[in-house]
């Protein structure tokens, strides 16, 4: 930008600010494949990989960093055993592979790119709180990852957009929600989402679960969007945690990852809910089956379920570092006992 400055003499601060956000995250500068640096993590509460931790094995986790794109890590999914995409609360996505030891634990991302996301002109979202994305699922069709969806609270909206090679491409398709979901023009509103298997009562649908917003019963209030289970449902609150997203078991039982503040930094639970309990009216009721704090942890916000060609289950939680040097951007991983 430096080049640019002596032209630009007569140009307000702001149109500068302006044009160095879009050169940022410009699609060309951001298309070809990036490199993450990744740090093996081989204790969880001095568990070492493959001993028990709550009701999960301990598998491994990594510390991550990556180029000054990277990080706000909101969300994320898998698209098959080892692809995985994750959204970035700036209005970008990553997308690549992830790769583990012979031993079964994450050893590093590879294939990685980072992308801007579109909107429904097909350009990239602009510089403002409409990039505030923060769950990201896949949307299986005929068994194969064709689309994902993503969740966005402040511009509180749902949208679309369809997979090419395992990347997310082309402009949102909207998707209607509840008016009085729409109007949450805050950064508490949608945090979670994520779609039913088809083991689920509700198989197909979407589950929206918000963060602060409480139902007239005090409970988090959270929508169905489906053809025929579709309408209002609750999650039980939890002293001193807030939902941050929400992914299904190929059983069909619900996990929720909350977050937390502790005296020495943030806490961490994982909720199993089982899945009769999700459905239209209900109130969901979870089992803490992991809880984390201080250093094993960071700002947990994304959750994301995968089997391994093994056929085992496992649980991937990440973390958000907020853009700040004293986060970190984690990705732990767990095993979910047969």
């Amino acid at each position: 930008m430096n080049s640019l400055l002596p032209h630009c003499s007569r140009v307000g601060a702001g149109v500068i600010a302006m044009i160095a956000a879009l050169l940022a995250f410009s699609p060309l500068t951001l298309a070809s494949d990036v490199i993450i640096a990744a740090r093996p993590i081989d204790q969880y509460q001095s568990a070492r990989p493959g001993e028990r931790v709550g009701q999960l094995i301990w598998r491994g986790g990594l510390v991550l960093r990556g180029p000054e794109q990277f990080g706000g890590v909101s969300g994320i999914t898998f698209i098959d055993r080892q692809r995985f995409i994750m959204v970035i609360d700036q209005g970008l996505l990553v997308s690549g592979t992830l790769k583990n030891r012979i031993d079964g634990r994450p050893k590093e991302l590879e294939d990685v790119q980072i992308v801007p996301i579109r909107n429904s002109k097909n350009e990239p979202l602009p510089p403002n709180y409409s990039r505030d994305a923060e769950a990201v699922e896949t949307i299986f069709r005929d068994g194969q990852a064709a689309a994902i969806r993503l969740g966005f609270e402040n511009l509180t909206r749902v949208a679309d957009f369809e997979l090419e090679d395992g990347r997310p491409v082309g402009p949102a398709r909207e998707i209607p929600i509840p008016a009085w979901l729409s109007a949450l023009r805050t950064n508490e509103s949608i945090e979670s989402v994520c779609i039913a298997p088809d083991t689920s009562p509700v198989s197909g649908s979407t589950l929206l679960i918000t963060e602060t917003r409480l139902n007239e019963q005090g409970a988090h209030s959270a929508w169905l969007l489906g053809n025929r289970d579709r309408g209002a449902l609750a999650m039980e609150v939890t002293s001193g945690f807030s939902p941050t997203d929400c992914a299904f078991l190929p059983n069909g039982d619900l996990l929720v990852l909350e977050r937390g503040a502790g005296i020495f930094g943030f806490t961490m639970q994982l909720l199993r809910i089982k899945g009769d309990q999700v459905f239209p009216g209900s109130l969901m009721k979870g089992e803490v089956i992991l809880t984390g704090s201080g250093g094993d942890i960071d700002n947990m916000e994304g959750v994301a379920v995968r089997r391994t060609k093994e056929g085992t289950t496992r649980i991937i939680i990440v973390s958000d570092d907020n853009f700040n040097s004293w986060e970190r951007t984690l990705l732990l991983e767990f095993e979910l006992p047969e």
